[in-house]
């Protein structure tokens, strides 16, 4: 957001009239004022109660000021903004993101598995504005969160209060890609995408994983799944959303890298281990360069005119000047 003037030079214009207005009062004041001493011969001069000389820079400073906001209504202030705007449709990407407990092991650089997946899944959407990002979260079941939108508001904010069990303590891996299937059968973009984001194997829902990956080629969406850290025992800590208590301790880490590589097979897609953060990152860096669209985008600048907030502005001042001029000047004598 910017602000310009439809007649800048009228700013400079009025900067003019101020100073030659000073500098004309001050001349015509020291030159053409004659002091008079009131009171008695040889007596104590009179002085009144308070000294008016503040109150009358504080009049000639409000005329001023209220003089120049109309030199800058008429320079026709603007409120200039500039929107991006995309020529051609970008991707249909849905984050199919597991938010079970063991999401919360602390292996990727001293942040836990989740944290470390909303980070980057909000790094991805900045560098790719033009693509349409849902959001599904898989837990002991599985939930729509966020549809495919380019709206960043609404996207970030739902990844900010997604927590860690916030659908129970299974991972429901089936359900939440055949969620994802589901709101990209209708889509019409470009390219369409399911990203699977899980450290662990399908051990709730309904459906079977190999099941719904399989519905993703039929609807002309790829596939890919990151399997998150390694086997082992890794720190545990996350406070339990709903009854608000902390879990904390060791976790026992049984990753299953097989099962995903045949849950990517069944969906014709691609399986990507991130053991780590720098090998997490590297994975959303392969997925940005296997779904890359080149967008084309054009600028629209829109203005809008704030006259009216400057005349408004000057006239309340003039009118609250010959208020303080009227009645003002008695209440100090």
């Amino acid at each position: 957001m910017n602000i310009g003037f439809e007649y800048p030079f009228l700013i400079l214009v009025g900067v003019l009239v101020l100073i030659v207005g000073c500098g004309l009062s001050c001349f015509f004041r020291d030159r053409y004022t004659v002091r008079i001493p009131l009171g008695p011969p040889g007596g104590i001069p009179f002085k009144p109660p308070s000294d008016l000389g503040w109150f009358i820079r504080l009049l000639q400073g409000m005329d001023l000021t209220g003089l120049f906001l109309l030199f800058i209504a008429a320079a026709g202030p603007l409120l200039i903004s500039t929107e991006t705007v995309w020529l051609n449709r970008g991707a249909d990407i849905i984050f199919v993101v597991d938010v079970s407990p063991s999401m919360a092991a602390r292996d990727m650089e001293n942040q836990n598995r989740f944290d470390t997946a909303r980070d980057l899944v909000r790094i991805f959407a900045m560098n790719r504005p033009s693509d349409a990002l849902g959001l599904v979260a898989v837990g002991n079941d599985a939930a729509l969160l966020v549809p495919p939108t380019v709206d960043r508001v609404s996207l970030f904010s739902r990844l900010e209060t997604l927590r860690i069990g916030e659908l129970g303590d299974g991972t429901a891996l089936g359900m939440g890609l055949a969620i994802a299937a589901l709101h990209l059968k209708d889509s019409s973009a470009p390219r369409r995408s399911v990203v699977l984001i899980t450290d662990g194997e399908n051990n709730a829902g309904a459906l079977h994983p190999e099941t719904a990956a399989a519905l993703l080629p039929e609807r002309g969406a790829s596939l890919w799944i990151i399997g998150v850290g390694s086997g082992g025992e890794v720190p545990i800590d996350y406070v339990d959303p709903l009854t608000k208590i902390r879990r904390s301790g060791t976790f026992d880490s049984r990753f299953d890298p097989e099962t995903l590589k045949a849950i990517a097979r069944k969906g014709e897609g691609s399986y990507i281990p991130a053991p780590s953060a720098e090998a997490f990152a590297h994975a959303f860096s392969r997925i940005h360069e296997g779904e890359l669209i080149v967008g084309r985008s054009g600028t629209i600048v829109r203005t809008k005119g704030r006259q009216g907030i400057c005349i408004i502005a000057a006239l309340l001042l003039l009118g609250l000047r010959g208020l303080i001029r009227r009645y003002g000047g008695r209440a100090l004598l």
